[in-house]
Parts: structure tokens; C-alpha cells; sequence
């Protein structure tokens, strides 16, 4: 992986601390639930690549499904162990976790040591970011019990792709006042591109986000990689799956979301 990686753990950290409230958890337990289609996940196995701030495998874990995540960030495992505090009813459980790249036989190793194959395997925005989305998804199926669920999503390929790879791999580089500019410069242009494409208040975020911290995460997200809608159904489908939900983001550069069966 580039050495110029992005520490998303730092982000997700202070999200964490900063902006994350009583209300952000309910939107994004209501948003997870829309996600699975209300679907009964008691009891079911549930491995999130990539857990983040972990409110998406803590969401699973209250539903009742034996839950576990991998992250390549150790921080996020610290943040997903004190936002656990923010769910009362889930008071003395342990989640198992991995800290390793998905890219690695080593991490599929320790992952399958805790359960072979999942019946969903989740990665959210994620695979993306490794530095080999294709080899990164192709592991992540391969986690999928047989009748398993694999949800993902992915950056939708655009004519600006390219540019915001350059903006990414310069914004890693650079020192944080620079840093610093460049994230109250886009702010502002991100704002107003988003509510003349949605005609909406930007600053209304799903799944329990925070526009801030997302713009953070958007313009240092490096490695950066995306694919067209097309091109991932295809790449998921020869590996014996069928596409169950598909969603295209609402703005063109947002990532498109999938929901495949194993066959």
C-alpha cells in the first residue's frame, strides 16, 4: 500500500469524540435496518471489512447476529471499543476483531478463525481505499457463506475520478496547515455542489454521519480507487453471485451500492 495512505482511524476517531450523538445511533441503526432489508439477522454470522467508527457492526450486534470486523487501522478498533459504551444494552459483550488488510492470506487466516464463511459479509466504502479494490473485493466474496449476503459499496467511476486522485495524493503529502486549507476550501465547494445536484441540505447525513468528517475523509480517502455500476455487477456476478439491491449514489462521485447473493 502507498506509503501516503490516509489514517482514517484519526478521523474516525475524532468523529467519534467531536460529533457523534444519541441521534446519529438511531439514524444510523434505521439506515442498517434499511440496509438489510428489515431482514432477521438473529443469530447470523456478520463480518463488516472495515468497521470504521464500528456503528455498523455495533448495529449488527444488537440485532443479534455473532458479529466481527477487520480493519487495517488499529485506532478504529480502540474507537469501535468506546463507541460500544454508547450502547447500554450491549454492556460486558465482546466483539472479535482483526487489525490487518484484507489484501493479506495471513488476515483471511485469523478472520476465518473465527468463523469459515458468514452469512454477510459487509464492507462499506472500503475496499476502495486498499490500494487493490478488485484483488480486495475478490477476497471479501470469498468470505460469503454459501446463500450469504455480500454488501458493498463502491466510488461510482466519473470524468472527475482522475482529478480527485490527484487532489487525494496531494492532500497526503502536504503539511497540515495546507491540509487545513484545503478542507475549508472544499467544504464549501462540496457544499454548494451537492445541494444544486440534490436540491437538499447537505448537512443532513444518512447512516449517522457527519458532513465535516466526511469531507475530511473524501478529499484524504488515499489510495482511491471506483468502477462503474456495470463493471462491479459483473466482476461480483462470475464469482456466483446474483445482485439482490443496487442503488446509484445521488451525487455522481458518491459510491454505488450493492447487495449480492451467493448462489
Amino acid at each position: 500500500m502507498d506509503n501516503l495512505a490516509y489514517d482514517f482511524g484519526q478521523n474516525w476517531s475524532d468523529f467519534s469524540n467531536n460529533a457523534l450523538k444519541g441521534i446519529h445511533i438511531e439514524e444510523s441503526m434505521k439506515d442498517f435496518n434499511n440496509l438489510i432489508d428489515h431482514e432477521n439477522i438473529q443469530g447470523k454470522t456478520f463480518l463488516d471489512i472495515g468497521f470504521g467508527q464500528g456503528l455498523s457492526l455495533l448495529n449488527a450486534t444488537v440485532l443479534g447476529a455473532k458479529t466481527a470486523g477487520c480493519d487495517i487501522n488499529p485506532k478504529c478498533k480502540e474507537v469501535l471499543e468506546s463507541n460500544m459504551r454508547r450502547y447500554p444494552q450491549l454492556k460486558g459483550c465482546s466483539i472479535p476483531t482483526v487489525v490487518g488488510s484484507i489484501l493479506e492470506k495471513e488476515t483471511i487466516g485469523r478472520i476465518k478463525e473465527i468463523h469459515p464463511k458468514f452469512d454477510i459479509v459487509h464492507s462499506w466504502g472500503v475496499l476502495h481505499h486498499t490500494g487493490d479494490m478488485w484483488k480486495a473485493i475478490d477476497m471479501s466474496a470469498e468470505l460469503v457463506a454459501d446463500k450469504g449476503l455480500f454488501i458493498l459499496s463502491i466510488y461510482n467511476r466519473h470524468w472527475s475520478s482522475a482529478s480527485w486522485t490527484f487532489i487525494k495524493w496531494v492532500y497526503n503529502q502536504s503539511p497540515k496547515w495546507v491540509q487545513w486549507l484545503m478542507i475549508q476550501f472544499f467544504y464549501v465547494v462540496i457544499f454548494i455542489a451537492k445541494f444544486l445536484v440534490t436540491m437538499k441540505n447537505p448537512l443532513k447525513k444518512e447512516r449517522g454521519m457527519n458532513f465535516y468528517y466526511d469531507i475530511i475523509d473524501w478529499i484524504g480517502g488515499y489510495p482511491y480507487e471506483y468502477a462503474s455500476m456495470d463493471e462491479i455487477k459483473s466482476f461480483v456476478s462470475k464469482r456466483g453471485f446474483q445482485i439482490v439491491r443496487e442503488k446509484k449514489p445521488v451525487a455522481p462521485t458518491g459510491c454505488n451500492e450493492f447487495t449480492f447473493r451467493r448462489i
